[in-house]
């Protein structure tokens, strides 16, 4: 813990000598821990937005709502379209979409005066497929959690003894990973996918992905959590919803979630989320 205490003075000396910030706010494990210190850092110079999308899960624009308001923080929604250049999914998709919306992050910080736009990336994004940390860096988006060295366990350390109600939050991601690339994207299916998913996560589930393969609902849940799934009351509970969603056949993944999984198929791509 000295290591990691060490490591978060660094992180609040870094963000204090900045002149404010617009801070990409998710409501995810990294992205509420990096608000957490900005505020403390800049104190009313801080500016959490959160950008909302048809690719946004319903429960995450709604945590981010709520966990804004307990942290205290002056908070932005904004919501933006699908932009076309990621309409089909391709796959590098994450590049785009950062380029698009970070971009508007950093109009907004430019509207309010406030010097830096900051992103959640830490350590461990650097051993991971991150398409999406090369538009951060074009853009000149700055990503304090990396500069002070801090792993994903670090940030849930910390934010457990920081008293953050995130610290066991499981890794969340937009709706475009649950479907294939180069496949055009509908808004009927991406409130399918959500709608399912969030089935499971209510029935005891909350690490689970609902990967979409058009008539085909494919169930990622951790390997452990499989035997569960397969209960036979459970099943057919979850057999006889997802088909009410209109999926005509629903599997498990016997290989459990793996990130990025759907990336697996495209040569150009290697995992991601």
């Amino acid at each position: 813990m000295q290591r990691q205490l060490k490591r978060y003075h660094d992180l609040l000396a870094g963000l204090s000598a900045m002149k404010g910030a617009v801070v990409a706010f998710s409501g995810g494990v990294d992205s509420v821990f990096l608000l957490h210190a900005a505020r403390q850092a800049l104190c009313e110079r801080v500016l959490a937005v959160t950008v909302v999308t048809p690719y946004t899960p319903k429960a995450d624009s709604d945590d981010a709502r709520s966990l804004a308001e307990f942290m205290q923080v002056r908070h932005m929604i904004l919501e933006q379209p699908i932009p076309n250049a990621i309409a089909t999914n391709p796959a590098n998709r994450c590049y785009l979409c950062k380029q698009a919306l970070f971009g508007a992050l950093a109009g907004i910080a430019q509207e309010e005066g406030l010097e830096a736009v900051l992103d959640g990336s830490n350590k461990d994004d650097l051993d991971d497929y991150r398409p999406g940390m090369r538009a951060v860096l074009e853009l000149g988006i700055r990503s304090p959690l990396l500069d002070a060295g801090l792993s994903k366990q670090d940030i849930r350390d910390l934010s457990r003894e920081l008293g953050l109600p995130t610290w066991n939050k499981p890794a969340g991601a937009c709706l475009l990973t649950r479907i294939p690339h180069d496949t055009p994207i509908e808004m009927d299916e991406l409130l399918r996918i959500d709608r399912g998913e969030q089935f499971l996560k209510e029935l005891g589930f909350p690490a689970v992905r609902l990967r979409s393969h058009g008539p085909l609902a494919r169930i990622e849940l951790p390997l452990e959590s499989i035997a569960a799934c397969l209960d036979p009351l459970l099943r057919e509970k979850i057999d006889t919803q997802l088909k009410a969603l209109g999926y005509r056949y629903v599997t498990v993944d016997l290989a459990g979630y793996r990130m990025g999984s759907l990336n697996l198929v495209s040569p150009e791509s290697r995992p991601g989320q």
